[in-house]
């Protein structure tokens, strides 16, 4: 699981394995070390209708329903984005670069745009 923040938008990206574990457990959580405290990123599922996100005591968390969980592990859809008053919240499958990087890839979804470029 990636995270990426810019301005006020939250974005989350989901490796297969990421997908795999989210729709079977309900909840995903990474932490980044900074020495003597840790910021901890989660993903969890919910029952609501629209996609939400806080932070608390040193915690992102984005909040998924569980019918956008299983639309996303089950269909060729790419990821579901909203608002949460003028944050932008989007998550998303996380796919192959076109480009060469030195990153392990292995566990990222095909790149539907791989094929229009050969």
């Amino acid at each position: 699981m990636k995270i990426r923040i810019k301005g006020n938008s939250l974005r989350y990206r989901l490796t297969k394995s990421d997908m795999y574990r989210l729709s079977r457990e309900g909840y995903l959580e990474d932490k980044t070390d900074f020495g003597d405290r840790q910021l901890v990123y989660v993903i969890q599922k919910t029952n609501d209708k629209e996609l939400s996100a806080f932070f608390n005591e040193n915690v992102i968390c984005l909040q998924v329903p569980g019918k956008m969980i299983s639309e996303l592990d089950s269909t060729d859809r790419t990821g579901f984005d909203g608002k949460q008053g003028d944050l932008y919240l989007l998550v998303e499958k996380d796919f192959t670069c076109l480009d060469n990087v030195d990153e392990d890839q292995s566990d990222n979804y095909p790149n539907p745009l791989a094929e229009k470029l050969k």
